[in-house]
């Protein structure tokens, strides 16, 4: 079935049609996919961008390196000339950075391991400017019990608001992960609302947020969906010992096809980044099967 335009899909009225039904009539243009380096750890830096042209992906979310997780000493994006010959790579595969993956934490307080996180996260933003890159992911990451919730929610929006300032000029977004505990629906609209700037916004990971709150896909949309301009994709089961175990794409329990339908309906503009955590589970399929997997699992649903 040719794909219709967005303008045809409109008019003909298929867009009230549920979105279970959806797949039938998507426009494989706006299926953006990529995968975060945290699922090959051990591939050098050529061999990433092999694969991801070889398997259908058209985006690279940077997540380390061979390892190096400050990826401002990775070899390729250590110089001008260096840059410039890893932009000429990329384009020559038709392949764009999505998100440069930092490690920086907001929600520390006032002190040296404070400083030392938001230069990080500067730091960032500049190479992710040389790189052409719209994207830096930071974390949120936690609400520690010796010190008043809110405080901390002050906090992490207060070090989104130096960061968004810090990339005025760019064109880079700094992005707060739904991640560690800061994973609930109305904690982050808080900090959102709070930090209200315009290079500031979401990676919506759908799996990380369900797995503890069990929130639907469709209440955290409809509460964040002005703030989300990234996605990490990944699904997981529930062994018999009652550990979450990852698992290849549509063979878990995670309702992650609930929420790509989601974003898709609305026209999500963002990639749907899949974030294989080959690196802190070792114990997970290799990459060459996961990273291989992830495409053909969202062309599937998708009858593409």
């Amino acid at each position: 079935m040719k794909p219709l335009s967005r303008r045809k899909f409109l008019l003909s009225g298929l867009s009230l049609i549920p979105v279970p039904f959806l797949a039938t009539y998507i426009n494989p243009s706006v299926l953006k996919l990529s995968f975060s380096t945290l699922g090959c750890p051990d591939w050098r830096f050529d061999d990433i961008l092999s694969f991801a042209s070889e398997h259908g992906y058209s985006g690279i979310e940077v997540r380390g390196i061979l390892h190096e997780m400050d990826l401002t000493k990775v070899p390729e994006f250590s110089s001008v000339q260096q840059i410039a010959d890893t932009l000429k790579k990329m384009k020559d595969r038709n392949l764009v950075f999505t998100d440069l993956g930092s490690s920086a934490s907001m929600h520390l307080p006032d002190g040296p391991e404070r400083i030392k996180n938001l230069d990080e996260g500067k730091r960032f933003i500049d190479l992710a400017s040389k790189l052409e890159c719209p994207n830096i992911r930071v974390f949120p990451n936690q609400l520690p019990k010796d010190r008043d919730r809110q405080q901390t929610l002050d906090l992490i929006a207060k070090g989104l608001r130096e960061l968004g300032d810090y990339a005025k000029g760019t064109k880079v977004h700094v992005l707060l992960e739904s991640h560690g505990e800061v994973i609930y629906k109305k904690d982050l609209k808080s900090i959102m609302d709070s930090a209200g700037h315009e290079h500031v916004g979401l990676v919506w990971d759908i799996c990380n947020m369900w797995s503890v709150t069990k929130e639907t896909p469709a209440e955290v949309y409809d509460m964040l969906h002005p703030y989300i301009l990234h996605t990490h994709i990944k699904d997981l089961e529930i062994t018999a010992e009652g550990k979450e175990k990852y698992v290849l794409l549509g063979k878990g329990v995670a309702p992650i096809f609930t929420a790509v339908d989601i974003l898709y309906k609305h026209h999500y503009a963002g990639y749907y980044s899949f974030e294989w955590e080959k690196l802190w589970h070792p114990e997970i399929a290799a990459p060459e099967i996961a990273l291989a997997d992830y495409p053909l699992a969202m062309k599937k649903h998708f009858n593409l």
